[in-house]
C-alpha cells in the first residue's frame, strides 16, 4: 500500500484536530489541502479557482478561531470546498453538486460549520452583523468572521452593511479576499510587518491611550488628530475608505503567507476591543495549480478535468446552448440597429455578452455585481431612446425587483430583460433555479413576458424584443443546450400575445409555456397510442395571454393541461384566472395546471429534477388520464402544487 499524499490532512477530520498541529506544520497542511481540493474537483467539476485562492485563509481561520462556536461566513460560498474538506465532510467531498451529495455552496442544513447558507453574493457582512448583534444581546461572547471577495464587496448591499456595522460599533471581523491584483497596493515584507504592527494589541492599546488624551482637547484639535491617525495608517495601508465607514483597517497582507496571517488573526482574536475590523488579504485565484494560474478566468468553474494537464472533459454538444443563441442573435440585431445596447451584472461569459462585447465594445456594459443598478441604468438608457437588453439570470433578477417595478414598469420604459437560467438548473440547485420570474413579472402592469420553447423561438424573441417599443418586455430561456431544431438566419418579429398550435387533436389539449414543449409533444404521441387525440400548443406569451387560443382549447377539448417550468402563481394561474372570468370553468372542460412543486429542489441532473418535479412527458400523460378517469395512475406532485 502506497504512502498517503496527505499525511497531515489524514489526521484532521474537524478543525479541532487542526488546532493540535504545530504552527510549523501549517504550510504542509495547506499544500495537502490544496492537493485534495484539486483532486476532488477533478472528479466532480464545480468551482475551482476561488477555492484554491483561499486555502491558506481557510487554514488560518480554522486554526486561530474556535469554529463552529466562532461563526465563519463565506460570501457566495463557491470558494468553500477546502472549508468543507476540513469540517467533517472530506468523506463526501467527491459527491459535490451531485444528486444527494454535498452542495456546491455553504448550506445550514449540511453542517454546523456553515452558519449561513449562500450562493448569491454580498450577503456575508449583513448576516455577520446580525450574528454579532445577537451575540451582544445574549452576552455569549465569541467571534464572527465574514470572508468576502473584491467582486462581492463592490455590491451595494455590502456597503449598506458596512455603513451599519461602522455606526453600531459591534465586534465583527471582515476579511476582504482581494484576488484582483490591479486594485491592491504592492504586498511585501514591509507591508506585512506594518499590518502585523497595526493589528497588534500593543499598537491598538497605544492608540486607545492616545484617543483618551485627545478626548480632553478642544473639538477641532480632537477631530484633526483622529483624522491624522486614520489617514496616516491609510497612507501606509490604503484602507482610508474602510476607516471612513467605521472599520479598523489592517492590510494589505499576503493571503498565502501563513506566517503573517496567523499572528494577525491571533492578535484580533485576543483583543477584546469592540468595533468592526477589516483585514485586506491579497490572494491569487487558482493559486498553486499551474493550469488555473495560467487560465484567463483562473478555472473559475470547471467540468471534470485531468489533474495533470487541466484539460476539461466537455461532452460534444448536439445543439448550441441557449445562452450562445441569445448572444449571437443580439449581435445580429445590434449590427442592424445602433441603438441596441447590452448590460450585464458581472456575468459577461455566463450571459453570453462577452460575444456581444467583442462585436460592439462601446455598447456593452458590465456594471459589476449590481443588479439593482443594472436595471435602473437600463431604464435611464431607455428614456433617451436607446434599446437596452438587460441580461440577468432569473434568480439574480430577483435582487432588482423593486427597480423592475418602480423604475421600469411604472414608467412603462422599453427595457428588454433577457432572463437566462429559467427553470431548473441541475448541479447549482435551488439557489440558481429560475422558478419565480414568470410569477413575479406577469403580475406587473405594462410587462410583456415571453418564454422560448426552443432555440429557434429564442431567436424570434430576441428580434421581437428589439422591435417592441411599447414598454418593458422579458423573454426567458433555460440553461444548457437547445433541442437541435433548424435555425433561422434572422429572427422574425412575433405578434405580441399570440401563441401557436403545433399539433391538432380533439380530446386532450396541452398548452405549454417554455421548453417543456418537447415533453408535451412526446406526451401527445403517448396519448395517441392510448387512442386519445391530442392538441399541443405553444403559448409563447405568459403576458398578454392569447385569449382566442385559450378559449378554443377549452371549448373544443375535454381536458386542458397547462405546463410550465415555473412556480405556482405564474402562467397557469393567469390562464385559470382568465377562464374563471370567462365562465369557462363553470362546466365542460377539465383544467389541470402543471407547475414546479412548492419546494426548493436540491441539485441533481436536470432530467432527474424534472422527474422529481413531475413535469416530464409521463407525468403529462398521467395527468390527462387521471382527468379523464381512464387510469388510476398516481397524480404527479407538480399537478398538486
Amino acid at each position: 500500500m502506497g504512502q498517503s499524499k496527505t499525511p497531515l490532512l489524514d489526521q484532521v477530520r474537524i478543525p479541532a484536530d487542526l488546532r493540535r498541529l504545530h504552527p510549523s506544520q501549517l504550510r504542509q497542511f495547506a499544500d495537502e489541502l490544496r492537493t485534495e481540493t484539486i483532486d476532488a474537483v477533478s472528479v466532480t467539476g464545480g468551482h475551482l479557482g476561488a477555492g484554491l485562492g483561499v486555502v491558506e485563509l481557510t487554514v488560518a481561520i480554522h486554526y486561530v478561531f474556535n469554529t463552529p462556536d466562532d461563526r465563519l461566513i463565506w460570501d457566495v460560498g463557491h470558494q468553500c470546498y477546502p472549508h468543507k474538506i476540513i469540517t467533517g465532510r472530506r468523506d463526501r467531498i467527491r459527491t459535490l453538486r451531485m444528486g444527494g451529495g454535498l452542495s456546491g455552496f455553504t448550506k445550514r442544513a449540511e453542517s454546523e460549520y456553515d452558519p449561513f447558507g449562500a450562493a448569491h453574493s454580498s450577503t456575508s457582512i449583513s448576516a455577520g452583523l446580525g450574528m454579532s448583534v445577537a451575540r451582544d444581546l445574549a452576552g455569549t461572547g465569541g467571534n464572527v468572521i465574514a470572508v468576502i471577495g473584491d467582486g462581492a464587496i463592490s455590491a451595494g448591499m455590502a456597503y449598506e452593511a458596512m455603513n451599519n456595522a461602522g455606526a453600531m460599533d459591534s465586534r465583527l471581523i471582515v476579511i476582504l479576499n482581494d484576488n484582483d491584483m490591479s486594485i491592491a497596493p504592492p504586498v511585501g515584507a514591509i507591508s506585512g510587518y506594518l499590518s502585523r504592527l497595526i493589528s497588534s494589541r500593543q499598537y491598538r492599546g497605544l492608540r486607545e491611550f492616545g484617543k483618551e488624551i485627545v478626548e480632553n482637547l478642544p473639538r477641532p484639535i480632537k477631530q484633526a488628530a483622529r483624522k491624522a491617525e486614520e489617514y496616516a495608517r491609510g497612507f501606509v495601508t490604503g484602507g482610508t475608505l474602510f476607516e471612513e465607514m467605521g472599520f479598523y483597517y489592517v492590510g494589505p497582507i499576503d493571503g498565502h503567507n501563513l506566517d503573517i496571517l496567523v499572528p494577525i488573526l491571533e492578535s484580533l482574536r485576543d483583543d477584546p476591543a469592540s468595533g468592526p475590523v477589516l483585514i485586506h488579504a491579497v490572494t491569487q485565484k487558482g493559486k498553486g495549480y499551474a493550469p488555473a494560474e495560467a487560465s484567463a478566468d483562473k478555472l473559475h468553474a470547471v467540468t471534470k478535468f485531468d489533474v495533470i494537464t487541466g484539460t476539461q472533459a466537455k461532452p460534444k454538444a448536439n445543439a448550441p446552448s441557449y445562452t450562445k443563441v441569445f448572444a449571437e442573435s443580439l449581435v445580429k440585431e445590434a449590427n442592424a440597429d445602433d441603438r441596441i445596447v447590452a448590460i450585464t451584472a458581472a456575468m459577461p461569459s455566463g450571459t453570453g455578452l462577452d460575444l456581444f462585447e467583442k462585436a460592439h465594445p462601446s455598447r456593452c456594459f458590465d456594471v459589476g455585481i449590481a443588479e439593482q443598478h443594472a436595471v435602473t441604468f437600463a431604464a435611464g438608457l431607455a428614456t433617451e431612446g436607446y434599446k437596452p437588453f438587460c441580461a440577468i439570470y432569473s434568480t439574480f433578477l430577483q435582487r432588482a425587483y423593486d427597480q423592475v417595478v418602480h423604475d421600469v414598469a411604472i414608467q412603462n420604459l422599453p427595457v428588454r430583460f433577457a432572463i437566462d437560467r429559467a427553470g431548473l438548473v441541475g448541479a447549482d440547485g435551488c439557489t440558481h433555479a429560475g422558478a419565480f420570474d414568470v410569477a413575479y413579472l406577469a403580475c406587473l402592469p405594462n410587462m410583456v413576458v415571453m418564454a422560448a420553447a426552443d432555440e429557434a423561438e429564442l431567436v424570434h424573441m430576441v428580434a421581437t424584443a428589439a422591435a417592441y417599443g411599447g414598454g418593458p418586455i422579458a423573454f426567458r430561456y433555460p440553461r444548457g443546450e437547445g433541442v437541435g431544431c433548424d435555425m433561422p438566419e434572422r429572427g422574425e418579429v412575433l405578434e405580441i400575445g399570440k401563441g401557436r398550435i403545433l399539433r391538432e387533436g380533439t380530446k386532450v389539449a396541452i398548452l405549454s409555456l417554455g421548453t417543456r414543449l418537447q415533453e408535451a409533444l412526446k406526451a401527445a404521441e403517448d396519448l395517441a397510442a392510448h387512442g386519445l387525440s391530442t392538441t399541443v400548443a405553444d403559448a409563447r406569451f405568459a403576458k398578454p395571454l392569447d385569449h382566442d387560443l385559450i378559449r378554443k382549447l377549452a371549448a373544443e377539448h375535454e381536458v386542458l393541461i397547462t405546463v410550465e417550468e415555473g412556480s405556482v402563481g405564474g402562467f397557469g394561474s393567469h390562464v385559470l384566472h382568465f377562464l374563471a372570468h370567462e365562465g369557462l370553468l363553470d362546466q365542460g372542460c377539465k383544467i389541470r395546471p402543471m407547475v414546479l412543486p412548492d419546494v426548493f429542489q436540491d441539485q441533481d441532473s436536470p432530467n432527474k429534477q424534472y422527474d422529481e418535479a413531475g413535469l416530464n412527458a409521463k407525468h403529462i400523460v398521467a395527468t390527462a388520464l387521471n382527468a379523464l378517469g381512464i387510469a388510476k395512475a398516481e397524480a404527479p406532485g407538480a399537478a398538486r402544487a
